[in-house]
């Protein structure tokens, strides 16, 4: 292409100063402009067609060749900015921008923060496409660009010598789901992290062939955790001592850093941008990238080869659904529905809610509850019956005018699917509306299975309860499915992360498991909170004020019930009952922790004191604990004393906890229930628990403490995981947990 100007004699600069304005033009970048403005002078060029021929205004023409008059070849250089770095890492300004309370501050606000121009760091944004306002994916300037898709951090590999960051994509761009912003702890956790790791004594480098191999390895491993993705592998540095570059190992596109960025700053921006736009669960994914961080520089090196960091995202819900698994079932998609209960407005949540509460009630009465006018009350029941979801009740005759016709809502109007993940057992149930069981099943968990095996069992059984079901279940009418595990999980992305008494379990993407095996809405709980919010919504009336549902499962629990939703707290985690009884009954181990009671596993430890007190439960009770919880149940239930002592001792340990929680939250009401608090025993639990809780409060002169039996069966998790799903649909709430969103 040719130059704007004649290659001509420049009257008046030197052969020197030609050469190095030619070589300015050929070079390009913004002192191009520049150098060809002063050639074209040189040549007689008047400023408008110095203008029209290098396509820029006539003021930037004006501009430099005063600033070429008045100060020469120096003019044509950047002057020195006092208090602005003379190289911007854009790294830096996406870090700020997703770190701002908006999630993308005005320009200004962040070059002010930074000392940038603001003009460059406007431009920065726009390259990396992050805006205020902007729907559309970043894009991530690696050499060469990731691809123009959702970007998630799936992991990271470091060792003395190398460090790569590995991200996943899906194809296609869509709606920016955005959360609150990631917070800067999450961000210098993990940077700190990085600094202690790098602090790490050096190492031998590893021999070329083992260097790579063991990156192929995880690489591989990657591929297997995260089969839906296409696999990115970005070069953080290299040092080359582990023989030949990462791009020579398959299973992913390696990139570089983006050419203005250093390796820090990407990486903060990576987590940033990873966490502002996938919320679910960042922090807990990145605190646990930190402490692989932290844990590298105690590894063995020195003298021998430190082993890398290997780190390792699990699978989210979210992430890469359109992928299959293999195995899934074909069948999947009758199950799917339309989900015809589609509620319009928040006032016919609330009109439901008055009408399940209280069984029948009159439109008159529902104005009453509610405090909607009965204009609106009528309006929002004729579009509730026309749709099926309430049906008329016979009539009543009012005292006077015409006889008044009630509403109810209609059982049959919909069904969830509940099951129940416990240490020894799996229980499927199919629940209408009125919290009726329609089908159900309970199956035996093998315990050396692993988790892919215990998931399709699940899958299994769940997919077995509802084709049983299919002829009660209206077209439409199937919601979703609700799942209750053992705690601790972590909700928002379904994993279940550490129950103690189900190891195999650990880090177990459950919901992105199921949600690869049925398509519908699915939401995962913690038992005790299932079971709280079941005892809600099948308990009507009875359970219309706060409470806490004490769960006595392969563990205890606590579903908290304040202010007139279940209480899960910060992590979804509230109510892990155990450690409280610990702190009550004041017994800790050595290291000062909370014991973990024995008392807390009732199928364990009854019979465990029963024998103690010299009750014979013969040999097959150390192989059978439920057996053996059945045989000292039923003797307790037959009035036997060193029976009912045991049962005794354990609601005693029960009961310190509970006292804690009543003094804790000033609640008036216990709900006792779950798959071992059986008819032999329950009496037991009831008066020792409501002994306790009555007779040692610090308030107890204010309020009497009722200790009631759950108003569920045995099955209460699963029929508390099923109306999970009822109440996302039908419970009114004006923040809070999102509604429920289809796959």
């Amino acid at each position: 292409m040719n130059p704007p100007y004649q290659d001509a004699d420049a009257s008046g600069l030197s052969e020197a100063d030609r050469g190095l304005l030619k070589r300015w033009v050929a070079e390009g970048g913004p002192r191009a402009i520049r150098a060809a403005v002063v050639l074209l002078v040189a040549q007689g060029l008047r400023n408008a067609e110095i203008a029209r021929r290098l396509d820029v205004s006539r003021q930037t023409v004006g501009h430099w060749r005063q600033r070429f008059d008045a100060s020469g070849m120096a003019g044509l250089r950047e002057r020195p900015r006092p208090g602005r770095p003379a190289i911007i890492d854009e790294a830096e300004v996406i870090t700020r921008t997703v770190l701002a309370p908006d999630g993308g501050g005005a320009s200004r606000a962040v070059a002010r923060e930074l000392g940038y121009s603001h003009a460059a760091v406007a431009a920065i944004r726009r390259r990396w496409r992050v805006t205020p306002g902007n729907a559309t994916v970043p894009a991530v300037p690696t050499r060469p660009p990731l691809p123009e898709a959702e970007v998630w951090v799936l992991g990271l590999y470091l060792d003395t010598h190398r460090a790569l960051l590995l991200v996943g994509t899906r194809p296609g761009a869509h709606e920016r789901r955005r959360g609150g912003s990631p917070g800067a702890d999450v961000i210098a956790a993990v940077d700190a992290a990085v600094e202690a790791a790098l602090k790490a004594p050096p190492s031998p480098a590893p021999d070329p062939p083992h260097g790579q191999d063991r990156l192929a390895g995880y690489l591989g491993e990657a591929r297997r955790r995260h089969p839906g993705a296409s696999l990115h592998a970005i070069t953080l540095w290299d040092t080359g001592k582990c023989g030949p570059p990462a791009e020579r190992c398959a299973g992913a596109v390696h990139h570089a850093l983006p050419a203005r960025t250093t390796w820090r700053a990407f990486l903060r921006a990576m987590v940033g941008l990873d966490c502002t736009r996938h919320p679910e669960s960042s922090h807990r994914v990145y605190l646990d990238l930190a402490a692989a961080l932290r844990a590298y520089p105690d590894r063995p090196g020195a003298d021998r080869e430190r082993p890398p960091v290997r780190w390792l995202r699990e699978p989210i819900a979210t992430h890469f659904a359109g992928a299959s698994r293999a195995g899934g079932d074909q069948r999947r998609e009758s199950w799917g529905g339309a989900n015809q209960i589609d509620l319009g407005s928040f006032n016919e949540c609330v009109v439901i809610e008055a009408v399940r509460l209280a069984g029948t009630i009159t439109r008159g009465e529902i104005s009453h509850r509610t405090g909607l006018t009965q204009q609106s009350v009528s309006r929002i029941c004729r579009s509730l019956l026309r749709r099926g979801i309430l049906v008329e009740d016979d009539r009543r005759q009012a005292t006077s005018g015409k006889p008044r016709t009630p509403v109810r809502l209609r059982g049959d109007a919909g069904h969830a699917l509940g099951i129940h993940v416990d240490p020894e057992v799996l229980t499927a149930v199919v629940v209408d509306l009125d919290g009726t069981i329609v089908r159900s099943r309970t199956e035996p968990v093998a315990q050396t299975a692993s988790p892919d095996q215990l998931v399709d069992h699940v899958a299994r059984l769940g997919r077995g309860v509802l084709d049983a079901a299919e002829g009660a279940v209206r077209p439409g009418g199937f919601l979703g499915i609700g799942v209750a595990t053992p705690g601790p999980v972590d909700v928002a992305s379904g994993t279940v992360l550490d129950p103690p008494l189900l190891s195999v379990w650990r880090d177990v993407p459950l919901l992105y498991m199921l949600k690869d095996r049925f398509r519908c809405p699915i939401v995962m709980e913690k038992d005790s909170s299932a079971a709280a919010i079941g005892e809600r919504w099948i308990g009507r009336n009875r359970r219309a004020r706060d409470f806490v549902y004490l769960y006595l499962g392969t563990g205890v629990g606590a579903g908290l019930f304040l202010g007139g939703d279940i209480h899960r707290g910060v992590s979804a985690n509230a109510g892990e009952f155990g450690q409280l009884c610990a702190v009550a009954l004041e017994r800790v181990d050595a290291d000062g922790r909370p014991e973990i009671l024995p008392e807390c596993n009732p199928p364990v430890s009854i019979p465990g004191t029963a024998a103690r007190l010299g009750m014979a439960l013969g040999p097959r009770a150390a192989h059978d604990p439920r057996g053996a919880h059945r045989m000292v149940s039923a003797a307790a239930g037959a009035g036997d004393p060193v029976a009912e002592k045991a049962v005794r001792h354990v609601a005693g340990a029960i009961g310190r906890g509970a006292l804690s929680l009543v003094d804790l939250l000033d609640i008036d009401l216990i709900v006792l229930g779950g798959p071992f608090f059986t008819n032999g025993v329950a009496d037991l639990y009831t008066d020792e628990i409501s002994r306790i809780v009555n007779d040692f409060p610090t308030a107890r002169r204010l309020r009497r403490v009722d200790v009631e039996r759950s108003v569920l069966s045995r099955e209460a998790a699963a029929v508390g995981a099923a109306s999970t799903i009822f109440h996302a649909t039908f419970t009114p709430r004006l923040a809070g947990r999102p509604a429920l969103t289809r796959r």
